[in-house]
């Protein structure tokens, strides 16, 4: 999953990009369970409950997800973990990556945190902004009428 053409990324950048987030995402973590302990660790750290992905899968998911729109059952395969767990994953990263922001090509230090930051950049700079949207088709859930039988036919 960690090819460009699935996570959308080079691997130095998905390098660098794990490095910088994973620190973060271990101090939060850190900083939640000592919340929920309410004082310091009593365990050895590495002991308890073990995540079912790892930070870098977690990332690899989001990214993947993100880039090419693929399920969270379908990434649950392919890691062979729950769709809730995939569900969770992503739900932790992406404010991670949106604090984050996007870097600027041949600008450095730039970074577009917000839509509104976006928005901004492409007028200073006229540029022109397309929004390239997917179709999702579902299938729509049956509903419970209460007195009808699913399949039941009147005479």
């Amino acid at each position: 999953m960690s090819h460009p053409a699935f996570c959308g990324i080079s691997g130095p950048h998905l390098g660098e990009l794990a490095a910088e987030r994973g620190a973060r995402w271990e101090a939060r973590c850190e900083s939640a369970r000592h919340e929920r302990r309410g004082g310091v660790r009593l365990r050895e750290a590495g002991d308890g409950p073990k995540y079912g992905l790892v930070f870098v899968d977690r990332l690899l998911a989001t990214l993947v997800h993100l880039g090419t729109g693929l399920t969270y059952e379908a990434l649950g395969v392919i890691y062979e973990v729950g769709s809730s767990t995939i569900s969770r994953a992503i739900c932790e990263m992406r404010p991670l990556l949106a604090a984050r922001g996007f870097a600027v090509p041949d600008r450095p230090g730039v970074r577009l945190r917000t839509l509104e930051d976006v928005f901004a950049y492409a007028e200073a700079e006229h540029i022109t902004l397309r929004i390239v949207g997917r179709l999702s088709l579902t299938r729509p859930r049956a509903r419970h009428i209460p007195g009808v039988v699913a399949g039941a036919t009147a005479d």
